[in-house]
């Protein structure tokens, strides 16, 4: 069965960071696999080849990978570039899913290609690839009134800003459906022209 695409969760490896904004990668791509689940298999895939934990996800006519990498957020990329090798794939066929300070808390965005804004992970898988070229769906999380705040900031839980966040996860879901059973740029469409506010 052909590849769809490659669906990374960016966060934090080990119980201590679980809950916290940086990990919105991680929580999106497993409350999504929970939810495809009930109705498409779900296989883990027993390799160490990717420095992640990694899924294969059937859903109708193609297969979908699906990885939290395990190697901390700033060497994400060791996972993402030897999994879209390993697949033949190009970044074209990426969808990374992280945290993002630039959009409130409950809003969500699809984007393609564009700067990395500081983000760790981002930096690390633009580097291994050598491309920006590739989808992002963007959690927001806000930013902190004091921005030498950020590091502790994003390693917080959701405090008052749970209810979006844990709205915004959901909207995740529905997001990344639809990039399986639309494309990326009908998807992208539906997802961006929400109301922003």
């Amino acid at each position: 069965m052909e590849i769809g695409g490659v669906l990374i969760g960016l966060g934090n490896p080990g119980s201590q960071y679980a809950a916290t904004r940086h990990n919105i990668g991680f929580l999106a791509l497993e409350a999504f696999l929970k939810d495809m689940s009930k109705e498409y298999r779900v296989d883990q895939i027993s390799s160490t080849k990717f420095n992640g934990i990694t899924f294969k996800l059937a859903y109708k006519n193609a297969d979908w990978i699906c990885a939290f990498p395990q190697t901390f957020m700033n060497l994400s990329g060791d996972c993402v570039q030897p999994l879209l090798a390993w697949y033949k794939l190009s970044p074209e066929k990426l969808f990374v899913i992280h945290d993002e300070l630039d959009l409130i808390p409950g809003r969500i965005q699809l984007k393609k290609d564009g700067g990395n804004a500081g983000h760790n992970g981002l930096k690390s898988i633009s580097s291994r690839l050598g491309t920006q070229n590739y989808y992002r769906l963007r959690i927001g999380i806000g930013r902190p009134k004091d921005s030498s705040q950020v590091s502790s900031y994003v390693l917080s839980g959701f405090g008052q800003d749970r209810d979006e966040i844990e709205s915004a996860i959901a909207s995740s879901v529905t997001a990344l459906k639809e990039i399986l059973e639309s494309g990326a740029l009908k998807a992208m469409n539906k997802i961006n022209m929400k109301k922003k506010d």
